[in-house]
């Protein structure tokens, strides 16, 4: 008799288990196929910090939740209504996350008294209440593993290994999800090693027999497809969508894409990642640190290429000089900040948004830069090409600020048309534009642009375009090296009027307040930047739900801001600012439009919950309705 199928909305999953139990791999199988069913879907990948932490412990234990549903939806939960635990320490570490009634699946071949131990637990938790009030099946995941795979080749240490295999047949089966593809991934990955092919499908296949057989279950869930605009859809995670988008906007302006890198979490996939596209004009240079990975970068932009440097907070750091170098000499230059946790070495695969000021102001002298922020995975696509754009268009560095979070994260995203990308064709320079006093033709290459203030980009070796770059100041127009007062007081009002003019250039900031019958508009402005944004999306709408008049808006261009930005601030009574910092947009905010905003800033390393943004937002939404009653008397 066939096991009945039950309807959801939504699921959050959580895979959790020791770094060396394929959590990540898992998960990524999962959201595959979870993406290929045609669910909207977010995730949140979590691992240690540490290299190799000791098998069994807290802080070697590496997670993967994956959020997907029959509708849109912003964020990767804000808790897991399935846990599967590999082992005591994945159980305690997420235990916390798991609400009262939710579904907990527990390899019990792993609570042995030496695991138990490693993690400061005395007695077995799945013999006493330590787990009451929740749904816990205890499957011996191991041993039936080992037993799924008797008669492969494989030893009994690499069967086992295969037991994140059997629990992603499990929840495949326990959620309808498709089998196709990970088998053929499976092929795929393991087709020189038909042994351990073997032995995995093996697992596989066993893990979804176990669900449609054993009486743990007695029902199986289904979420239906969400619907989505008509188009072609890929799973994707913000660090491949960004170096997508790097690559398209290269072609789209005709330049060789030249990335100077050094390996730095949670940046490297970018790096690796370009470094296979060969094809499409891209060279990728893994340089001995992050200094000589910069200037090769800027040296390939003085060549002509479209230069990126790609790394995270503490490769700005010493990134810091050459970037400066790039802002007076005016060259575009594209530096990929995947930010983390921090000071120094900080929380290296944790997700903060705390670079903000490092990329306006970490340089010496007035250096100023445009800054530019993706808000999703899919978003950095995007927001690579506009960064390429203002770079290009500009003559200039720009900062892209991406994070862990939308690094490692995934979403689906619609494959865009080539021809409705944006054309970056450049024009190099190819004839003098200048005469000298007697007369004679000659190249300035300070003469600018009197739309952008750009100056002119002409490729080394262009007869009769010789000219001067280095790190001293410039003379206006001629390029010559300067050391006049008033000269300087003009470079300097000139380079930071370009960036502040970017503003012409870019959308106005766009604001979410839908107006009631009456035609009243909110009191209340939640404005973010960054990763913040899916969390905010999915708290306003909560808050909405919930009879609150709540508006959004979101900023993609932290330098400049949109033209009309202290507009919309002024428009409203009260702005909250949520971020993962100690409040950086807020302050420049403050600084810039002399107006107060409410912020509300957490750095743990994880993105908000919605559910608590949510009660912040009703909070301050109720605050203000008092306050107006108390005035309208």
């Amino acid at each position: 008799m066939a096991k009945q199928v039950q309807q959801l909305e939504r699921v959050v999953i959580r895979f959790a288990g020791d770094s060396g139990d394929g959590m990540q791999l898992t998960g990524d199988r999962f959201t595959a196929e979870t993406a290929s069913f045609g669910n909207d879907l977010s995730t949140l990948p979590n691992f240690p910090a540490e290299i190799r932490a000791p098998a069994g412990t807290l802080p070697g234990v590496s997670s993967f939740q994956l959020h997907f549903a029959d509708r849109d939806i912003m964020t990767p939960g804000d808790a897991p209504d399935v846990l599967v635990a590999m082992n005591p320490a994945a159980l305690k570490a997420n235990l916390k996350d798991l609400p009262k009634g939710a579904l907990a699946i527990v390899n019990t071949d792993e609570f042995t008294k030496r695991n138990l131990s490693k993690v400061g637990w005395d007695a077995n938790p799945l013999d006493d209440d330590t787990l009451e009030g929740w749904n816990v099946r205890r499957i011996p995941l191991t041993t039936l593993t080992v037993r799924a795979v008797e008669g492969t080749s494989i030893s009994k240490k690499d069967a086992e290994r295969a037991k994140n295999m059997y629990a992603l047949g499990l929840l495949s089966w326990l959620y309808n999800r498709p089998t196709e593809g990970t088998v053929a991934f499976l092929e795929r990955k393991f087709g020189k090693r038909p042994e351990i092919l073997e032995a995995n499908i093996a697992a596989f296949r066993a893990g979804y027999n176990y669900g449609e057989t054993t009486e743990d279950f007695a029902v199986s869930y289904e979420v239906k497809p969400a619907p989505m605009p008509t188009g072609t859809y890929r799973n994707i995670t913000g660090n491949l969508a960004l170096s997508y988008g790097l690559v398209a906007a290269a072609r789209r302006s005709g330049l060789p894409l030249f990335l100077g890198a050094y390996p730095i979490t949670p940046a490297s996939d970018i790096l690796h990642e370009l470094s296979r596209h060969k094809r499409f004009g891209v060279t990728t240079f893994q340089a001995e640190d992050e200094i000589a990975g910069v200037g090769a970068a800027l040296g390939a932009s003085f060549g002509g290429a479209l230069g990126v440097t790609s790394t995270s907070g503490p490769g700005v750091v010493l990134k810091a000089e050459t970037i400066g170098l790039a802002v007076i000499q005016e060259l575009p230059l594209v530096i990929v900040d995947v930010q983390r946790g921090g000071p120094s070495t900080g929380l290296p695969t944790k997700t903060e948004q705390a670079d903000l000021l490092l990329a306006m102001f970490g340089r010496n002298g007035e250096s100023p830069m445009p800054v530019v922020a993706p808000r999703s995975p899919s978003d950095c696509f995007d927001a690579a090409i506009e960064a390429c754009r203002i770079a290009l268009t500009f003559r200039t560095p720009v900062f892209l600020l991406s994070d862990g979070y939308l690094a490692n994260g995934s979403e689906p995203w619609k494959l865009p048309e080539v021809s409705e990308l944006p054309d970056l064709r450049v024009e190099f320079a190819t004839e003098p534009n200048h005469t000298d006093p007697k007369g004679q033709p000659v190249f300035w290459p300070y003469l600018r642009d009197t739309e952008t203030l750009a100056r002119p980009w002409a490729l080394p070796g262009t007869p009769g375009l010789e000219h001067r770059l280095g790190g001293i100041e410039k003379a206006e127009g001629s390029g010559e090296i300067s050391y006049d007062p008033a000269n300087h007081d003009l470079m300097v009002r000139t380079r930071q009027a370009k960036v502040d003019g970017i503003a012409r250039f870019i959308p106005e900031l766009e604001v979410d307040d839908p107006a009631d019958e009456s035609g009243e508009t909110a009191r209340v402005l939640v404005l973010g930047w960054g990763s913040t944004y899916g969390p905010i999306g999915a708290a306003v709408r909560r808050a909405r739900r919930a009879g609150h008049k709540v508006a959004q808006a979101h900023l993609r261009h932290l330098n400049p801001f949109p033209a009309n930005t202290g507009e919309v601030l002024r428009g409203y009574d009260r702005v909250l600012v949520p971020e993962m910092n100690l409040g950086q947009l807020s302050m420049l905010l403050r600084a810039k439009y002399l107006v107060d905003v409410t912020p509300y800033n957490q750095v743990r390393g994880l993105p908000f919950r919605a559910v608590e943004l949510a009660e912040v937002i009703t909070g301050l939404v109720e605050d203000v309705e008092k306050q107006a009653e108390v005035e309208n008397r």
